[in-house]
């Protein structure tokens, strides 16, 4: 007598319908679990509002006074940055948000102002960015201590002052002076007035934004204007 085989589970319409049923549950905890590592990484970007409208007070505490700037003199979108020459998170944005500032140099304006708290000597390379700052050499001191992070002695500033082509006499005596030193405590001041608690803190027209954020994100705020 011929015995009826029943066929394997995977087999039947039951089993095909629970294997799809399985693969989908799959793909959808895959997406999830992606999206959690995301918020993980980037969670100021699911703070960002879908336009940028300007927040005045802030603005005009964030923009303060006398801070090294370029771009757009009548803006669109003003960002202003508080960092530190000794973060590591500063280092990694500083060329993206040079690209994104040069891509829409009609339309941005990019401040730079200093939150040095991140080690003993963070002052120090903040000074030493304005001390080269008062020769217009700002911006190139400014990618020198980026590029050279982890310089932190006088001789050694010094050094990358001359690579750019600074005063040395003019620089070192701006160095060991603390000429700017007030200046480096007001924008500690407006940083601490806006709740800033690490670097890099952006206020993008007095929206406040923190983290390293990816190029993507960068052009899709410009964007939103």
């Amino acid at each position: 007598m011929e015995q009826i085989k029943n066929k394997p589970w995977h087999k039947n319409w039951l089993g095909r319908i629970l294997i799809i049923i399985g693969v989908f549950i799959l793909i959808i905890l895959t997406a999830f679990i992606f999206l959690i590592i995301d918020i993980i990484r980037h969670p100021q970007n699911k703070k960002i509002s879908n336009n940028i409208t300007a927040n005045e007070p802030n603005q005009k505490i964030a923009e303060g006074g006398d801070n090294y700037w370029f771009g757009s003199a009548n803006p669109e979108i003003t960002i202003v940055e508080f960092s530190d020459f000794a973060c590591p998170y500063c280092e990694q944005s500083y060329s993206k948000i040079r690209q994104i500032s040069l891509k829409y140099k009609n339309e941005v304006k990019l401040i730079y102002r200093d939150f040095p708290l991140r080690q003993a000597y963070s002052i120090d390379l903040a000074m030493a960015g304005r001390c080269a700052g008062e020769q217009g050499l700002f911006w190139l001191m400014h990618d020198k201590l980026f590029q050279n992070q982890g310089v932190n002695t006088a001789d050694e500033l010094i050094k990358l002052a001359n690579q750019i082509g600074a005063d040395i006499n003019k620089f070192t005596g701006c160095l060991n002076g603390k000429k700017y030193a007030f200046a480096i405590q007001k924008d500690i001041a407006d940083a601490e007035k806006l709740e800033v608690s690490g670097t890099p803190t952006w206020f993008v027209n007095g929206n406040k934004i923190e983290g390293d954020l990816p190029l993507d994100l960068w052009e899709e705020i410009i964007n939103m204007r």
